[in-house]
């Protein structure tokens, strides 16, 4: 999923996801309120006495938000931020549990095969309004996901679905989807090839059912507040003030409610600012926090227990690779692919542990055949090389006909971090290059905006994991992939996304994926920055909040609250 700065999560976990590029939604009473908060409480992070962040009491734990959620449809839904919202609020086929293995969710049992399965919807799924979840729910949702007036930049996940793609490309009607509700509780699935990691897609948000009925009632405004969503999950949204509160309570028509033992998930700040969520924490009124650099030696000296995790994320600038950007000439990006380097951003600048350099859209975790993908198929080494640099350069302003290459424009998002990132590649393009850079900063909605409409040369992006699979990396800069917003277009990375797409065999898989990771290094797709590596705090009677890769991060649907620290 498309991540912000910095997430979780990616979704974290699924994608991803969870974020480089929050953006500062506070408004001007959080602003004061933030003002009065000082780091001369002798508070220790939340432990002390009787505080809002924990009420023991009445089963509520309050948290901060980085942003609030863009889309809560989850046929259109793209970022981490709403990914975990859904995670909690919605429930798809399968879930993942608190050992980060997939286990039953609406369905309670499933078989899968070579080119289809069936899902056994389980009768006690139901509804918030107490009507039951069906199987007609599915085929509605996947449906209106692939309907291209949906313009759904999510619905390739669909497509190995028998049918689904030429769905999505106008080429058959929607009820031509090969997915069938042989009665209200026996979902059939027939797919368009052999896919290996289909039994994870499922419990991705997309893959969500939604009830037809409702949807139409709102008349074109599903999931734009509280009252236009219709829950199935552990939670429901019982109150959204846009770009300033989110509250989740317990849901008491879910099938599992007697497994929640949190009662409400109250998120009463949005702010993208370490230093006010920090505050925040310190000041007692939230369980938990991420940490930058400066919090960090604050927590440290403060003597809180640190935690720590790697998202699975991936960050790095995008290209526009539209003819009527500079940076669709080869040899202008291969300039800047010589001068970048990760490691010179990540321990000089972000400064963080656990963050890493990064060296490939593949990040360090991923399996391969046998062992780790990146140990089977390291990526090329690159070493900055400056002199080098400006030779290609010289070739590009020779290409373009032009004496200096124009200004170009890096759209980022507005957050601190943002900041400091894009203030790093101003500096270090004009040092080394001679280039001048404008930052276009944006709040996170506006920039996925910008992204889509190709309103830039290069991007600061990211991107979480959706499912424990390298695909879930290699056709990001597929063609008919609308997450690929520079319009990257390679015929010969689009077949061998098919070839992976069509395989059972891992190795012929894994070859595919090796042969794609070396595509976009030697066309300069991209330029790696890092993966991120999650540093944060949170009150110790705040217990079984699950933190992954893979799926909503972080997951409360296992939390529970101890009445000691």
């Amino acid at each position: 999923m498309q991540e912000t700065h910095p997430p979780t999560n990616t979704l974290s976990r699924t994608a991803v996801n969870q974020v480089l590029w929050l953006a500062i939604l506070a408004t001007v009473g959080f602003i004061l309120l933030m003002g009065l908060l000082s780091w001369a409480s002798e508070l220790t992070g939340g432990d002390s006495g009787t505080l809002s962040g924990i009420d023991a009491d009445s089963g509520t734990v309050t948290l901060a938000l980085a942003q609030e959620p863009p889309q809560l449809d989850s046929t259109r839904s793209t970022d981490q931020i709403s990914g975990m919202i859904l995670g909690h609020v919605m429930e798809g086929l399968l879930r993942y549990d608190e050992h980060q293995q997939l286990t039953a969710g609406v369905a309670e049992r499933w078989e899968l095969r070579k080119n289809g399965g069936t899902f056994w919807l389980r009768e006690d799924a139901r509804w918030s309004d107490g009507k039951p979840v069906t199987a007609h729910d599915f085929v509605f949702a996947w449906q209106t996901a692939l309907d291209p007036a949906n313009a759904s930049e999510y619905a390739f996940i669909l497509y190995p679905l028998k049918n689904a793609e030429a769905i999505n490309t106008g080429q058959a009607p929607r009820d031509q989807l090969s997915v069938w509700a042989t009665s209200d509780r026996v979902l059939e699935v027939e797919l368009e090839r052999p896919t290996a990691h289909f039994n994870k897609l499922v419990a991705f948000p997309t893959y969500y059912p939604i009830r037809e009925d409702f949807y139409i009632s709102r008349d074109g405004r599903y999931g734009s507040d509280a009252e236009d969503l219709l829950y199935n999950g552990p939670f429901q949204l019982t109150r959204w003030v846009h770009g300033a509160h989110v509250r989740l309570e317990k849901n008491p028509d879910y099938w599992d409610h007697e497994r929640i033992r949190l009662n409400v998930i109250d998120m009463p700040y949005v702010t993208a600012d370490t230093t006010a969520s920090v505050n925040l924490f310190k000041d007692g009124a939230i369980a938990t926090t991420g940490l930058d650099a400066e919090a960090l030696d604050n927590a440290l000296k403060l003597r809180w227990k640190i935690s720590r995790f790697q998202d699975g994320s991936v960050f790095y600038l995008d290209f526009n690779f539209r003819p009527e950007r500079i940076t669709s000439n080869y040899n202008l990006r291969k300039a800047l692919q010589l001068v970048n380097d990760p490691s010179e951003l990540v321990y000089k600048v972000i400064k963080i542990p656990g963050y890493q350099p990064g060296v490939s859209l593949f990040p360090g975790w991923l399996n391969g055949v046998d062992g780790l993908f990146r140990q089977e198929y390291p990526p090329p080494i690159i070493q900055p090389n400056i002199e080098k640099a400006l030779q290609y350069l010289e070739i590009a302003k020779q290409e373009l006909g032009v004496n200096e290459i124009p200004p170009l424009v890096l759209l980022t998002g507005d957050s601190p971090f943002s900041n400091k990132h894009a203030e790093y590649y101003q500096n270090l393009l004009n040092r080394t290059l001679g280039l001048e850079v404008k930052i276009d900063k944006q709040i996170f909605k506006q920039r996925l905006a910008k992204m889509t409409a190709g309103d830039f040369d290069m991007v600061a992006a990211g991107w979480g994991p959706d499912f424990d699979d390298p695909l879930t990396f290699a056709d990001l800069y597929a063609s008919w992939n609308r997450n690929n917003r520079g319009l990257y277009i390679n015929p010969e990375l689009d077949r061998l996304v098919r070839v992976a797409q069509n395989s059972l065999d891992p190795k012929t898989r894994m070859d595919a994926f090796g042969a794609i990771q070396s595509i976009l290094y030697e066309d300069v797709v991209i330029l790696n920055n890092y993966e991120r590596g999650i540093v944060y705090v949170r009150d110790s009677r705040l217990q079984g909040v699950v933190r992954r890769a893979v799926g909503a991060d972080p997951d409360y649907t296992n939390a529970y609250i101890t009445t000691a620290p």
